[in-house]
């Protein structure tokens, strides 16, 4: 479902502090101030992939100021990576400043003061997830944060490529394999930010992220296979174990923990389906692919701290939001929180 925040149909007069409602509700607390004297309407359009929101913000001249007053009000545990299509913004965050023009890109840290001015009009779109979605561990931010990237050749072009097919079809995927493809895209991020570092693959970074993405594509479809393996994966890759392995390793993880990892979570997700219909935890455990229930229940506590049964009845108090990969309470996908009538769902 998608949410579309217009000031069209706003009284003029009304439209700065209405702005700066949508802003802060579609991302986080945010100081925004317009630099036009009769601001024109602007739109954010947002859509939910899972625990990731994507955003194409249209609007005018402003300034966005991210303070430590605003930090402590919440949302500290967010990224956000703008995309710049149309117009110019100023990022300053932990002493660097960067220039973003149409085709670059740059990610910006919740959890630490920032200023944005944008003094023209502009269009960007916007990706926003909280840091326990995983892909991009603290070290690699480091990298990331405030960094111009040209999306003119090499890796950062394959990463924008991929965001930007990816924001395009968000209003009309299934939620599952939003969720999915959002997560891969935590992952090129990670991939990106050790080619910074030099840490990347021999290999032509275009090379190894084309075929890391067709492999993790073709786990999430056969996530069900109980025989699913290291071996057939490969195979049906036409590449070695061998290079598997290693391409996994460039991801920082295993290709059996990146695998499990998938499979705990979607089988998390069904059994906190509400209702009558919810289905057992042998039929959780078959459809994705564990070996028996069992096998289930002892990763599935491994991983959560409580079993299946317990986390489906609802006892699992010590579960985060942020551990689970969750919305915070309060946070639900597709609510905004603001003055009715102003903000429509689609």
């Amino acid at each position: 479902m998608s949410v579309v925040l217009d000031t069209a149909l706003v009284p003029p007069a009304d439209r700065a502090e209405y702005w700066h409602q949508a802003v802060s509700h579609t991302f986080i607390p945010l100081d925004v101030t317009l630099l036009d004297s009769a601001p024109a309407p602007a739109t954010i359009t947002s859509h939910s992939l899972g625990v990731t929101r994507v955003a194409l913000v249209q609007a005018g001249p402003q300034r966005v100021e991210r303070s430590a007053e605003l930090i402590a009000r919440g949302g500290e545990d967010h990224l956000t990576l703008a995309l710049q299509h149309r117009g110019t913004a100023r990022l300053v965050q932990d002493g660097h400043r960067v220039e973003l023009r149409p085709g670059t890109f740059a990610i910006s840290d919740a959890g630490r003061p920032f200023t944005k001015e944008l003094p023209e009009p502009f269009l960007f779109t916007a990706f926003h997830w909280p840091r326990s979605a995983g892909g991009v561990s603290e070290e690699d931010l480091r990298v990331l944060t405030a960094t111009a990237f040209d999306t003119g050749d090499g890796t950062a072009r394959l990463v924008a490529a991929y965001l930007e097919c990816l924001s395009g079809a968000a209003g009309s995927m299934e939620p599952q394999l939003a969720s999915w493809l959002a997560s891969t895209a935590l992952d090129l991020l990670a991939v990106l930010a050790h080619e910074r570092r030099g840490r990347s693959a021999p290999e032509a970074p275009e090379t190894a992220l084309a075929t890391l993405a067709r492999v993790k594509d073709h786990i999430l479809r056969h996530l069900g296979d109980p025989d699913l393996s290291p071996e057939r994966i490969a195979a049906a890759h036409h590449v070695s174990v061998r290079y598997l392995h290693k391409l996994f390793r460039f991801e920082g993880v295993t290709v059996a923990r990146w695998i499990r990892r998938q499979r705990l979570d979607m089988s998390r997700r069904d059994l906190a389906r509400p209702g009558p219909g919810r289905p057992s935890m042998a039929a959780v455990a078959g459809r994705w692919g564990f070996v028996s229930a069992s096998h289930f229940s002892r990763a599935f506590r491994a991983a959560y701290g409580v079993s299946p049964r317990e986390w489906q009845a609802g006892a699992g108090p010590a579960l985060t939001p942020a551990a689970l990969h969750l919305p915070a309470a309060g946070a639900e996908p597709g609510t905004t929180g603001l003055p009715s009538g102003y903000g429509v769902a689609v």
